[in-house]
């Protein structure tokens, strides 16, 4: 599989950022877009971590 940036993208579109109440919370951020994220360099960890 050779995934297109155009893929990573897509698969990043279903997280949110929310802070309700003041508390701000990273939503729906799974275990394989995790992975993902651990592939990727440290700004972009660091945009969603």
């Amino acid at each position: 599989m050779r995934p297109t940036l155009r893929w990573i993208f897509q698969c990043f579109q279903g997280i949110h950022y929310v802070i309700l109440n003041g508390v701000k919370q990273i939503v729906n951020l799974t275990e394989e877009r995790r992975f993902i994220l651990s592939l990727l360099p440290a700004s972009c960890q660091r945009y969603y971590l």
